[in-house]
């Protein structure tokens, strides 16, 4: 599973490059917040589509060869996005980025799921990876094309490098430890039935969610600075303190679900967020960055368990179950970015993310009577 967490961290480091990088576009291209939005857009269109079919793919086959081959994909792409000054060629090298990313996630789920045996803790894990990549993404950017520009972006393929490497031994690994099972100590279970209607109105929430995590990852660095007069450090600091709440977030999540259950978890977790963001939102200097980090933990403390919970859900379709909760939910947010983006253009900034204030109240509201997967009795309140 360690194996498996640091090439998932080497993989969303390209999610969270993407945003790193929207700043840096403003400066050098004088992109209006429109324009810079629809970057992050180009890397969510093409990921939102593609995503469930990879899953769905990984339900009829096995695919490992993806994981590799798609790090690097989702490496390249962030790294030719600085080359040249062509807008539609910086939205195409995102755009390739993200279709390397959308064939990674449901894979990689999936060879997570095997690992882990079921294990939410162990499946925060490998979510944990992926949140810390995404942390590691502003200062990475901010190291590399803060000092050497936009055209430095190519150094940013190292991460794929090693994320590659990191997946082929993690296969490895996973099937040596299978192999190692007798075939008789894991007899064959017929899975249950899929329980659609939950898991669609899951995938709402989700969507709610990611929303909000796509507006405040794209804008808060710009608002950061807006909002504290801390010029670009702030920005910078604002970013990774969204991404590093996250990581711990997410441990958090497995091991507040063992004690409590995942769905209450998720409930509570979506109420904190709603007064987190409007925080963010409200509250000037340097009191916004503690806002930040309650709602990176709301956002965060849900991740891990959005997947399993769409997985218990989906019991016979275990790729698309991931394709969608851990990738086409996810990237929906991107395709509000340029919505956002031009609502600033015409107001400001404060205005354009104040209703993401109301996103994570709708998305508890769709998961206030889902059941435990599997359960029989009363829903949860």
């Amino acid at each position: 599973m360690l194996l498996l967490s640091l090439a998932h961290a080497c993989v969303d480091v390209y999610q969270g490059a993407v945003a790193a990088l929207v700043p840096f576009f403003v400066a050098e291209r004088a992109y209006t917040y429109a324009a810079a939005s629809g970057i992050v857009l180009a890397a969510s269109l093409l990921s939102s589509v593609v995503q469930p079919l990879f899953g769905a793919l990984t339900d009829r086959w096995a695919l490992p060869w993806l994981l590799p081959v798609s790090t690097l994909v989702g490496g390249a792409g962030v790294a030719l996005a600085g080359v040249g000054g062509s807008y539609a060629l910086t939205l195409l090298a995102v755009a390739v980025s993200g279709v390397g990313v959308a064939a990674y996630h449901p894979e990689a789920a999936r060879a997570a799921r095997r690992a882990s045996r079921g294990s939410h803790a162990a499946m925060s894990w490998f979510s944990l990876g992926g949140n810390l990549g995404f942390a590691t993404a502003p200062l990475l950017t901010a190291a590399t094309v803060g000092t050497g520009g936009l055209r430095a972006s190519p150094l940013l393929v190292v991460p794929a490098l090693a994320g590659a490497v990191l997946c082929v031994a993690a296969l490895r690994g996973v099937r040596a430890a299978e192999a190692a099972v007798p075939k008789s100590a894991a007899p064959a279970q017929v899975a249950p039935a899929d329980d659609w209607p939950s898991f669609l109105r899951l995938s709402g929430a989700v969507v709610c969610r990611s929303i909000v995590f796509a507006g405040l990852s794209t804008f808060i660095s710009l608002y950061a600075r807006q909002r504290t007069g801390g010029g670009e450090v702030a920005g910078t600091v604002a970013l990774f303190v969204l991404y590093l709440g996250g990581a711990v977030g997410t441990v958090a999540g497995g091991r507040l679900a063992a004690r409590h259950g995942r769905l209450p978890v998720v409930r509570w977790s979506y109420a904190l967020t709603v007064l987190a963001v409007a925080g963010v939102v409200l509250v000037p200097g340097p009191a916004l960055f503690v806002f930040v980090v309650l709602a990176s933990a709301g956002l965060y403390v849900p991740f891990s368990l959005h997947i399993t919970l769409g997985q218990d859900y989906l019991p016979r379709r275990i790729g698309t179950a991931s394709g969608v909760t851990l990738g086409l939910t996810v990237s929906i947010g991107g395709l509000a970015s340029p919505l956002i983006g031009a609502l600033a253009d015409a107001t400001s900034l404060g205005i354009a993310l104040a209703p993401l204030i109301v996103l994570p109240a709708l998305g508890r509201f769709l998961l206030r009577n889902l059941r435990e997967p599997g359960a029989q009795g009363p829903p949860g309140a």
